[in-house]
C-alpha cells in the first residue's frame, strides 16, 4: 500500500549556518530524501526546518508551516548548543513531529527514516481503504486517523480506544484488525460488554461444554476460541463484570483458558482491541476496574475526538452518509440554509448522531433538486429566537451612541424620534386616532408633528405622510 518518491520541502531558518546547510542538504541528497528547497509549488505532507537557535520567531515559523498539525514537520537542530531540554518541548507544541540534532554521521539515516515511515503511514491514511471509512481531514481527526494506522499497521499489541459514544469506536477497531500485518491472520470478534449477563460472562468469554449447566445442549467455542489467531474487540469494556476481569487478565498474560465445564487447557492467541466511553482511571480509584487490567489492556492509547472538536468534518461526513443512505449512483445536494443548520448545531451523540439525522433528512427528501429545510423532521429543527420581551435591547441603544458620537443633539434626537409618528400612521393604515393610542399621546400632538415633518419635506413627498383626515 505505501508508495516511494514523496518530496520533502526543506526550511532554512535565518538562524543556521550557510556551512551547515550546505552540509545538510548534500547529506540527506545522498540518503534519497527527495528535497524541495525555497518556495512551497504544491501542497506538501512533510516537511523539515533547519535552524540554529531556538526564538520565539522560530516557533512562530513552526506553527504557519506545519498548518495546524496537517504537516509533519521535523525540526532539525543544526548542532546540540541549539536547543536544549526544556525548548525541545516548545517546539512540539508549536507543530514540531519530532525534534533532532543533526549528526553528520548518523544524522541522514536518523531523518531519512522518519521521513520513509511518515510518508508510508500517511499513504495508509489517505488511501481509499480510510477515506471512505472513517471521513474528515480536520486537524484533530488526521492526528487521529495517523495513530490508528501506526499502532495497526507497526505493532501487534494491544489497544485501548477511548472516547465518548458515537465516535467511531467499533470502525476504529476494525481499521486496526484490516491492517495488521500478520501472517494467517483470523478474524475480528466483536463483543459488547454491555450485553455480557455476569451468569453466563463464562460462557460468552470461555465458551461451554455440552451439559456444563442448564441449556447447554452442546459445546460452544467462546469469544477467546473464535479470535484466535485474529482478534478480539471488547466494546464497552468498562462494563465488564468484575469477576471476569480477573479471568481476562489471566487469559492475557497466560494465553490459556478453559471451557466452562472442562478440565482441558486451551491456547489461544489473539490482538486486543478494547473500546470505552468511560475514564478507566477514574474507574481505578473507585475500586470497579483492575488497575493490572488497565495496564495491560492500555498498551496504546488512541482517544477518538468528540464531533464539537472536528465541526471542519461535519460537511464531509454529511456527504458520506447521505450517499450511503441514498446509494452511491445518487447525488445529493444541500441547501446552503441547511449545511448551515448542519454545521452549526450539537451533537452529543457525535458522529453516529449526525448519521442519524442525515438519513431522517434523506428518507423525508422527494424528487430532484437539493435538500431542503423542510426536510429537516419538526423535533430536529431549531427553535426560533423569542423576539426581546423590552422593545428597547442593545441594538436600539447602540444607534443613539453613535449618533452622538457622530455629533447629534439632544435636539436632532428628539426632531428624529419623531418619525415614530410616520411608523405609527403606516402601521395604522394611515388612521391617526390608532397611531395616536399605538404611540400613547394624544391625535392633536400627532397631527402636530406630522405637520412639522411635511414641512421640512419636498413637496413630492407630501403625499407619503398624509393622513386620510377621517378623524
Amino acid at each position: 500500500m505505501p508508495s516511494n518518491g514523496h518530496k520533502v520541502h526543506l526550511t532554512i531558518d535565518e538562524s543556521a549556518s550557510a556551512e551547515r546547510r550546505a552540509t545538510v542538504i548534500e547529506a540527506l541528497k545522498r540518503s534519497k530524501v527527495d528535497l524541495v528547497i525555497g518556495q512551497r509549488g504544491t501542497e506538501l505532507r512533510i516537511g523539515i526546518l533547519l535552524f540554529g537557535r531556538t526564538s520565539p520567531q522560530l516557533s512562530e515559523r513552526l506553527r504557519q508551516l506545519s498548518d495546524n498539525g496537517r504537516t509533519r514537520l521535523l525540526a532539525l537542530a543544526e548542532h546540540s548548543g541549539a536547543i536544549s531540554g526544556r525548548n525541545t518541548w516548545e517546539l512540539l507544541a508549536a507543530g514540531a513531529a519530532d525534534v533532532l540534532v543533526w549528526d553528520d554521521a548518523a544524522g541522514p539515516s536518523r531523518v531519512a527514516a522518519r521521513v520513509r515511515r511518515w510518508t508510508e503511514i500517511d499513504d495508509v491514511v489517505d488511501s481509499p481503504l480510510v477515506r471512505n471509512n472513517l471521513v474528515g481531514r480536520s486537524p484533530a481527526w488526521l492526528a487521529t486517523l495517523r495513530q490508528l494506522v501506526e499502532v495497526a499497521y507497526c505493532t501487534d499489541e494491544a489497544v485501548l480506544l477511548v472516547g465518548e459514544s458515537g465516535t467511531g469506536k467499533e470502525l476504529a477497531a476494525k481499521l486496526i484488525h484490516t491492517l495488521d500485518r500478520r501472517g494467517n491472520k483470523g478474524e475480528l470478534v466483536v463483543l459488547d460488554c454491555t450485553t455480557v449477563v455476569p451468569e453466563l460472562s463464562g460462557s460468552e468469554l470461555f465458551g461451554h461444554e455440552r451439559g456444563a449447566f442448564t441449556g447447554a445442549i452442546a459445546t460452544r467455542d467462546g469469544a477467546f476460541a473464535l479470535a484466535d489467531g485474529g482478534s478480539l474487540f471488547l466494546d464497552e469494556v468498562g462494563d465488564l463484570p468484575a469477576t471476569m476481569q480477573a479471568e481476562l487478565l489471566r487469559v492475557i498474560q497466560e494465553k490459556t483458558y478453559k471451557r466452562v465445564g472442562s478440565n482441558v487447557w486451551k491456547r489461544t492467541s489473539f490482538r486486543l482491541i478494547c473500546a470505552t466511553n468511560r475514564d478507566l482511571r477514574v474507574e481505578q480509584a473507585a475500586g470497579r476496574f483492575r488497575s493490572d487490567l488497565y495496564h495491560r489492556l492500555a498498551t496504546w492509547v488512541c482517544v477518538l475526538p468528540p464531533l464539537r472538536e472536528r465541526t471542519e468534518d461535519v460537511a464531509a461526513l454529511t456527504d458520506h452518509f447521505a450517499r450511503q443512505k441514498a446509494g452511491a449512483e445518487e447525488t445529493i445536494a444541500f441547501e446552503p440554509t441547511v449545511r448551515d443548520f448542519l454545521a452549526g448545531r450539537a451533537y452529543p451523540g457525535n458522529v453516529r448522531e449526525l448519521q442519524q439525522l442525515v438519513a431522517r433528512m434523506v428518507a423525508r427528501h422527494v424528487g430532484p433538486g437539493p435538500i431542503t429545510v423542510g426536510d429537516i423532521p419538526p423535533s430536529d429543527r431549531p427553535v426560533p429566537t423569542a423576539p426581546p420581551a423590552h422593545w428597547r435591547d442593545d441594538g436600539f441603544d447602540r444607534a443613539i451612541q453613535q449618533a452622538v458620537a457622530r455629533g447629534a443633539t439632544y435636539e436632532n434626537l428628539v426632531a428624529a424620534a419623531r418619525t415614530a409618528a410616520a411608523v405609527g400612521l403606516l402601521r395604522e393604515d394611515d388612521d391617526t386616532q390608532r397611531a395616536a393610542d399605538r404611540l400613547g399621546v394624544r391625535r392633536r400632538t400627532l397631527q402636530l408633528w406630522l405637520k412639522e415633518m411635511r414641512d421640512k419635506i419636498e413637496p413630492s413627498g407630501q403625499d407619503a405622510l398624509s393622513g386620510d383626515g377621517r378623524h
